[in-house]
């Protein structure tokens, strides 16, 4: 038996219900758990993310395994831990015969809250008779979402605190976006990929920062990734570029297409930090507030005039459990590998 999630989509509608769990206003899926749950198999990297921010000792592994820069910031235990696969998302790579050997109390998913995914959700539970759990991934319901997690895991007080953090991050966030008129809001793209012509449009959980933080997405709207030409990048006329490969980056500031640009003639071509996670895009979790105040510093400088390195710390410290040294922390800001 080795299902994957396209075959689970189409080949378990004959498979035995376990109850319906709760719904939240969202549609996220809520089991109802006898006890707190201890192990959890995470079925794609926000979730393990999610759950190594709230309950290291929880965790049974790593979508894929770490790479040692990554390691090098978490706990050394939990980030050795083994490489499970995915259950959802693109290259999903476990099977529930490996699921089922881990023993889980929860399998917990944290995104897209659409009834794909609780079809999935249903399934796979029924399949395995293992409690799995929805969870909203947007950013903006991270306070909420930590609470709900919180609550599975028997962690509320660590939860709470948590989401209190993140509360604070987006409640700073849109007080002091919501005071910058319209007319001032740069025209922003998001470069993904070795040549930057992968970019996400607004209303892509790629773009949520851009979109909170009040930025125009040049790409337009629309979600999802898009591919575009080097004739489109000039055509945007980005006046600032937020970029995810090292390599693109640093070719960018001498490239004549990026040269064009008026973020490029404008020195304003920013390498976003991806250490141990990335602060912008990927994967779609916690890791993302921290790109609020990179990116609100980098658009705002004058309305987001924190010490980022002491903010990197804090952050680190409590949602990593391991709080960087200054070396560590130039490294992280550096935004290279």
């Amino acid at each position: 038996m080795r299902p994957d999630r396209r075959s689970l989509i189409g080949g378990l509608l004959a498979a035995g219900a376990l109850g319906r769990p709760a719904r939240g206003a969202s549609g996220r899926r809520l089991p109802d758990l006898p006890r707190p749950a201890l192990r959890v198999f995470p079925a794609g990297p926000p979730a393990a993310i999610l759950l190594y921010a709230l309950a290291p000792d929880a965790l049974l592994g790593w979508p894929r395994a770490l790479r040692p820069d990554e390691r090098a910031f978490l706990l050394p235990e939990v980030a050795a831990r083994p490489e499970l696969g995915r259950l959802t998302g693109r290259g999903n790579t476990a099977n529930l015969e490996a699921v089922l050997a881990l023993k889980p109390d929860l399998i917990l998913d944290a995104g897209a809250t659409g009834e794909t995914y609780r079809s999935l959700a249903e399934r796979v539970e029924a399949q395995t008779g293992i409690p799995y759990a929805l969870l909203d991934g947007r950013l903006e319901s991270t306070p909420a979402t930590c609470r709900a997690l919180g609550r599975l895991l028997g962690r509320e007080a660590e939860a709470a605190a948590l989401a209190t953090t993140a509360e604070a991050t987006l409640a700073t966030v849109r007080e002091r976006v919501a005071a910058v008129p319209v007319a001032e809001r740069p025209r922003v793209y998001l470069a993904r990929g070795p040549r930057g012509l992968e970019t996400a449009r607004a209303g892509s959980v790629n773009a949520e920062t851009l979109a909170l933080l009040g930025a125009v997405n040049v790409a337009g709207e629309g979600g999802g990734l898009a591919q575009v030409s080097p004739e489109d990048v000039l055509a945007f006329a980005p006046e600032v570029v937020v970029a995810l490969d090292p390599d693109f980056a640093a070719a960018a500031r001498s490239d004549p297409l990026w040269q064009g640009t008026p973020a490029g003639r404008a020195g304003r071509i920013h390498l976003v930090p991806s250490l141990p996670f990335g602060w912008v895009d990927f994967p779609p979790s916690v890791n993302r507030l921290l790109g609020l105040w990179w990116i609100g510093a980098r658009l705002y400088p004058r309305r987001f005039p924190e010490d980022l390195r002491a903010i990197a710390r804090d952050f680190h410290a409590r949602f990593y459990h391991v709080a960087p040294d200054e070396a560590g922390l130039d490294r992280i800001l550096a935004g290279t590998r």
